[in-house]
């Protein structure tokens, strides 16, 4: 679905912001991009999304270069959820915002389906329609950017920082909404995340960058369990993985795995 192939990018009078980027993300996967401030993570987003190009190399999204690509069908492909929601929020109800998407992306279809397609988000979503934007909170916002990105059924879906600002009860029930959708319709899903625990709970697969460039690659789990990577990078594994290296349990990073190799070890105490 995503291929990168050798790309480097620079800002002007800047030099590469990230340097030499190869991989590849096949069609439903979810993957973390993960690395310190200035690492090159939003950055390379930005290149998957074409919302810059790159100073050389390729970025193809499903066989087609983003470069040579109009924005109307990467529109069409890639969603983009932003840190900030206010920041992609331009209408004065959550009906006028979901449908001024699917009027930009899919304006060729009749306007019943768009108008039909809107009102199926609402309600998946939990909306009258009529709610003013920006009297809403945080999170609200958040659901509402979301809904109007996955109104337009995008292939792939980028979120850079999605669960900045809310709250636990606000971030499980954006990021359970993108797993559901990844999982039952195959969206392919790129996030940027500095929260290792919502990156362990959600993702399936990480990238890790540092000073723009690819340090590491692999399943989540493997790759936090790595601890010269980690400090390469600069980045503090999730708490239940951390534990369970200065404890020593090997492979105990799990609730369930921890719980019983900790049971074993105090069954074996008593036993001594």
């Amino acid at each position: 679905m995503i291929e990168l192939e050798k790309v480097s990018f620079s800002y002007a009078a800047q030099g590469p912001t990230v340097s030499d980027l190869s991989f590849q993300i096949e069609q439903g996967e979810f993957v973390a991009i993960l690395g310190a401030n200035g690492a090159g993570k939003t950055t390379t987003v930005k290149l998957i999304d074409g919302l810059i190009r790159p100073t050389s190399g390729r970025v193809m999204i499903h066989g087609s270069d983003t470069a040579k690509t109009p924005v109307s069908q990467r529109a069409r492909q890639v969603g983009f959820l932003f840190q900030n929601p206010d920041r992609q929020i331009c209408k004065n109800t959550v009906r006028e915002e979901i449908l001024f998407g699917l009027s930009a992306v899919r304006g060729d279809e009749p306007e019943e389906r768009r108008t039909a397609r809107a009102e199926e988000v609402l309600a998946d979503f939990g909306f009258t329609g009529d709610e003013e934007p920006f009297a809403l909170s945080r999170g609200q916002r958040q659901r509402v950017a979301l809904a109007s990105i996955l109104a337009v059924e995008p292939e792939v879906l980028i979120l850079d920082e999605p669960t900045t600002g809310l709250d636990y009860r606000e971030c499980c029930h954006i990021m359970d909404r993108i797993r559901r959708m990844n999982r039952e319709r195959k969206v392919t899903v790129v996030m940027v995340c500095h929260d290792m625990e919502v990156v362990l709970d959600y993702a399936d697969r990480a990238l890790v960058m540092a000073c723009g460039r690819l340090l590491g690659d692999g399943p989540v789990r493997e790759i936090f369990r790595d601890r010269m990577l980690m400090e390469t990078a600069s980045i503090l594994p999730p708490q239940m993985i951390g534990l369970a290296q200065r404890l020593g349990l090997d492979g105990g990073d799990t609730p369930e795995a921890m719980a019983d190799v900790l049971a074993a070890r105090a069954k074996g105490g008593e036993e001594q």
